[in-house]
């Protein structure tokens, strides 16, 4: 089973490769299949990736996560801190042809805002209005200061999408996105392969030095990676830990390595439907005895040859805005039957955690079911592919959800949208007044010292009461062929392929 899987991936790879053979190819592995191609509805990880060669964005950032410009070449803050003058490039068009100007970049940012089923809406809530000042000008005017605006900008709720074609397209402009990127939409066929081809009309073309790309999902990462090792990719991302030394050895191969900036960890269901009215769901004494039977640093040598960095908090402790009075918790299984005594649940306790299909969270899952076992939890693993976890925890179809975040260059972008009262992806509908008002204080202080106060307060709050059990942060492993030249590896883990060449 597991071969002919294997010579079918690679078939696969060789047809698409043959179809294309008098063009220069890249050929990307991606660990899943990207949700829709739409950066106002898209939320998962290789979907940034995708949209990394079809969707530029206002600013980006380098390998030293410092902002720089993209679709922008500036942008001015008022003395107040409630204006913010943006700039924009000159000689930019969309796929379509159609100008990029100041009244596109509008219609784009008031599409995030507005749109049903935003999920950028939370990122660029704090604009009241946007302004043209002038063709390649315009003004965010902010209800308050809000010192993450530029660092949201340089994700998704910074990608320009042509007016024309989101107006002709509406809700099904994700299944032919046009953007001002590198390339343009070709073909999708799911759980297949995407393809793209380079954009002519690019304002940076003479940086873009391969013609087409094809992204296809192999979930299997014994098979992406013999696939690379077979010539029939080119690049693959998240390798396994486990498989870095064997790429090492390989003298067609490299590997390149960088921390994420997001997380990975436990979502819990607190209040979002009925799977959420249990005592996991409404204890936090229960939810605090499972992580105290929770030994990080095993997980960490046990599934990732300790590779990855054990954490407790949303950024990772080498962060400037970690928590030091908020140590990583030790493993105390009495301190968790003793927790759950007190809460007077009978054991063995049991619970369901949701799993996206891959090989390492699944023995993350594992590892984590023989842990909490000792307490007094029989943990039910459900392993469900990975857009599929994704919609059912939106509906609210789980219990605990072992997911990350592939992060933000702001802390708020791995805060704000999971634990705000009525942020999107806050899937287990955690709510506290408390903790609104000091998100929204965070948003507002441009001083780094009074920030770190106010996510510590914020720690503190959440940290006890159990929304969100953070585990590790991930070392991302993009393993390529030496043929590939001009890669540069950055901490959100996205395949840049402007300067790239075969």
């Amino acid at each position: 089973m597991f071969a002919s899987r294997l010579v079918l991936a690679a078939a696969l790879s060789a047809a698409l490769a043959s179809s294309v053979s008098a063009q220069t190819t890249l050929r990307v592995g991606l660990a899943e299949d990207p949700d829709i191609l739409d950066p106002t509805l898209a939320r998962t990880y290789v979907g940034r990736i995708v949209f990394a060669s079809l969707c530029d964005k206002l600013f980006d950032i380098d390998e030293n996560v410092k902002i720089v410009p993209q679709l922008a070449t500036s942008f001015e803050v008022s003395g107040d801190g409630k204006e913010v003058l943006i700039k924009l490039r000159d000689g930019v068009k969309f796929h379509d042809g159609e100008k990029f100007d100041a009244e596109a970049a509008k219609f784009s940012l008031e599409r995030h805002l507005t749109m049903q089923g935003s999920f950028r809406r939370g990122e660029i809530s704090p604009i009241d209005k946007i302004e043209v000042v002038d063709p390649l000008s315009i003004k965010l005017v902010l209800k308050a200061p809000y010192a993450p605006l530029i660092a949201q900008l340089t994700d998704r709720a910074g990608m320009m999408v042509s007016p024309k074609a989101a107006k002709a397209l509406g809700a099904q402009f994700g299944t032919k996105p046009v953007c001002a990127g590198p390339y343009k939409f070709v073909e999708r066929v799911a759980q297949r392969h995407i393809i793209v081809e380079k954009f002519d009309g690019y304002w940076n073309k003479a940086n873009v030095h391969i013609d087409k790309i094809i992204y296809q999902p192999i979930e299997n990462s014994t098979v992406r990676l013999a696939n690379l090792r077979s010539g029939s990719l080119d690049i693959i991302e998240r390798s396994l830990a486990t498989d870095a030394p064997t790429v090492k050895k390989d003298p067609k191969l490299k590997l390149s390595t960088v921390i994420e900036l997001g997380y990975q960890g436990i979502t819990m269901n607190l209040n979002h439907g009925d799977r959420a009215k249990t005592s996991f769901g409404q204890n936090a004494k229960v939810r605090k005895a499972f992580e105290l039977a929770i030994d990080r640093g095993a997980i960490n040598q046990v599934v990732f040859n300790g590779e990855n960095v054990i954490g407790n908090q949303w950024v990772a402790p080498h962060h400037a805005m970690y928590q030091q009075s908020l140590p990583i918790p030790k493993r105390d299984v009495a301190a968790a039957k003793k927790l759950l005594a007190e809460a007077g649940v009978k054991t063995p306790l049991t619970v369901e955690l949701m799993v996206p299909n891959n090989p390492e969270t699944r023995q993350v899952a594992e590892v984590i079911q023989s842990m909490v076992k000792e307490a007094g939890f029989d943990l039910k693993i459900r392993v469900t592919e990975f857009a599929t976890s994704l919609t059912a925890a939106n509906k609210g179809d789980f219990e605990a959800f072992l997911i990350g975040w592939s992060g933000r260059t702001d802390p708020d972008g791995n805060l704000f949208g999971f634990i705000a009262c009525k942020a999107p992806f806050n899937d287990g509908r955690y709510c506290s007044e408390e903790v609104d008002k000091l998100l929204s204080q965070q948003r507002q202080e441009n001083d780094a010292a009074k920030r770190k106060k106010l996510f510590e307060q914020i720690a503190m709050k959440t940290l006890n009461e159990g929304p969100i059990i953070y585990l590790y942060h991930r070392r991302f492993y993009f393993a390529h062929t030496n043929k590939l030249q001009g890669f540069r590896l950055i901490p959100d883990g996205l395949i840049r392929v402007v300067g790239v060449k075969l």
